[in-house]
């Protein structure tokens, strides 16, 4: 029972984790034993990252490629494979947002983020699958939204993006379930971050979100670490399928 939440001997890969919430992620799976395989498009970040996790004494290692490029994603995962030794945990955590009105979102804006955050979501799950099928024994973390649930003024193309992710978990865990896979996702409400802070810093906006939110506050981005470490521990093996609201109680409120 003390032994639930303990990821040693695992590696976890986390797609955009040279900085942001998914260098956070990797910091909380690595805090309870994981060995943490960065990833980021850019080499230098990730060899930043790196030295800044093995300073704090935690396993790491990198490596730079495109989670919306197939032929990339074929080669690193099989690199990570062989060198470094098999994929036990993949978090799906790179994204990006775009924001214009409905009527005046860019074609171009919809299809990069769709590609970020929708096509790399299945393109990562397909070919970690591969290997997890092999030694029937996996957990696929993807990081959703709120959004997914909720509409919201000049973000519709990414609401669309995040309820696919939803539904790629779900049917993930229908597909995966019986090679003993679990595809879960989290799904952050409003965090306090860099990509946020103008929003933290518009009185009127956390007046309402505050209003909105059962817990009154925005959240802190520590605050996912839990939810990460559960569903990448043994604590979640009959947890499949599922969506974590980590809201404060944003989706329960009318």
């Amino acid at each position: 029972m003390k032994n639930l939440f303990d990821l040693k001997g695992k590696n976890a890969l986390i797609t955009g984790s040279a900085q942001g919430i998914g260098n956070l992620l990797a910091k909380g799976l690595a805090a309870h034993g994981a060995t943490i395989v960065i990833n980021d498009l850019t080499q230098d970040r990730v060899d930043q990252a790196v030295k800044e996790f093995q300073a704090l004494g935690y396993s790491a290692y990198g490596i730079s490629f495109d989670v919306t490029n197939k032929g990339e994603i074929v080669e690193s995962i099989r690199k990570i494979e062989a060198e470094i030794g098999p994929i036990d945990i993949l978090v799906n955590n790179a994204g990006i947002q775009r924001r214009y009105p409905f009527v005046e979102f860019p074609e171009k804006d919809w299809d990069d983020v769709i590609r970020v955050n929708q096509k790399s979501v299945f393109l990562m799950m397909q070919e970690v699958a591969k290997y997890m099928m092999e030694r029937k024994s996996g957990k696929i973390i993807n990081i959703g939204s709120m959004q997914s649930e909720l509409g919201r003024d000049t973000i519709t193309p990414y609401a669309a993006s995040k309820g696919a992710v939803k539904m790629l978990t779900r049917g993930g865990c229908v597909e995966l379930a019986r090679y003993n896979i679990q595809v879960n996702g989290i799904a952050p409400g409003y965090f306090k971050t860099e990509l946020t802070k103008a929003l933290v810093e518009d009185e009127a906006f956390t007046s309402w979100l505050c209003k909105r939110t059962p817990a009154n506050r925005w959240g802190d981005p520590e605050e996912l670490i839990g939810a990460a470490v559960f569903l990448s521990s043994n604590a979640s093996d009959f947890v499949n399928g599922h969506l974590l609201f980590v809201d404060g109680g944003m989706l329960s409120a009318v």
